[in-house]
């Protein structure tokens, strides 16, 4: 490979222009070209530009590729990628569905090409710290988690409702900070406001080592919160993503606790630097990818099953969760 990883985007939308932004200023990469119908969205890539991926795949060299399209598109992009061995950053969710997902997951490992899924908020500074600040111990067992990812609707394509497209970012999160995997999940959603799909949904999960988490997530609120609590033995972690802010609030015997600020390292550091950052890694066969498809699928999985959960009214394990389709 050569010194700095050649690079194409394929979706410039939303995600996709940021890809294309961070990686412009990222002196390890060299973007090379972008792959989007909208002719808009290319003239202001800065760099050739493609109306079909299938040509941008035949007529460039690239090493690693970022895939910001729609979920439902992310099958057979992410496949036409895998097989030329180039590798590959999904958007979450990593797929439609879990049978989707599973489908890269494969086609990763007989290829032996790395796949990483884009979590960002596993690179937010805050959630490192709170990670390191959990590894040790500084919490204890933690008793109740709970997450809120609510704000204003934005028009724009959207073919997942509002689960898979908020609430997947901090059912990864906890399941990377518990190092626990979900076994019930209990939800109910409000549909068809702004979109055919789930615009509001309040769930709650139990995870196998005993911690149950709230979770709760629109895009209906007129303010954007973006806030993650951890209640333990020895008290509580709140962090806010938006301001990668931590805070420690121990247990005080009678008495109402006194938040303590926990230094965020890096807290100006941009998640998604970071994130494209560690998949240029991997590409280069330095490291595996941070977030694996199996990460991807874990969260998917529990996102289908809040669906399912919210559509019959019933809570769902996660062994009898049934895909979306």
């Amino acid at each position: 490979m050569a010194e700095r990883v050649r690079v194409a985007v394929i979706g410039a939308g939303a995600m996709g222009s940021n890809h294309i932004r961070v990686y412009h200023a990222m002196p390890d990469a060299l973007l090379v070209a972008v792959a989007d119908p909208d002719d808009n969205a290319l003239s202001t890539a800065g760099v050739r530009g493609y109306q079909d991926y299938h040509h941008l795949l035949d007529e460039e060299q690239i090493d690693a590729v970022s895939i910001a399209v729609p979920a439902r598109a992310h099958l057979d992009v992410a496949l036409a990628c895998i097989g030329r061995g180039i590798a590959t950053l999904v958007e979450k969710p990593i797929a439609a569905n879990v049978t989707e997902g599973e489908t890269l997951r494969g086609a990763a490992q007989r290829n032996n090409v790395p796949l990483m899924v884009g979590h960002i908020e596993r690179f937010n500074p805050a959630v490192c710290e709170l990670k390191r600040q959990l590894d040790g111990r500084e919490l204890g067992r933690v008793y109740q988690a709970r997450t809120r990812r609510v704000g204003p609707f934005f028009q724009r394509e959207r073919d997942v409702g509002v689960i898979h497209d908020l609430a997947t970012h901090d059912i990864d999160v906890l399941h990377y900070l518990l190092n626990a995997q979900v076994e019930r999940a209990q939800a109910e959603t409000q549909c068809r406001i702004r979109t055919e799909y789930e615009d509001a949904m309040s769930g709650v999960l139990r995870f196998a080592n005993g911690t149950i988490a709230e979770i709760e997530a629109n895009w209906l609120t007129p303010a954007k919160q973006r806030e993650l609590m951890l209640l333990g033995e020895r008290g509580m972690f709140a962090l806010d993503y938006v301001a990668r802010t931590l805070a420690f609030y121990p247990h005080a015997e009678g008495a109402e606790g006194k938040s303590t600020p926990i230094a965020v390292p890096g807290a100006g550091d941009e998640p998604l630097r970071a994130e494209l950052e560690s998949f240029l890694r991997a590409a280069r066969g330095v490291e595996s990818p941070a977030i694996t498809a199996s990460d991807g699928i874990a969260a998917l999985r529990v996102a289908e099953a809040l669906v399912e959960a919210g559509r019959t009214g019933q809570s769902v394990h996660l062994a009898e969760a049934s895909p979306t389709p």
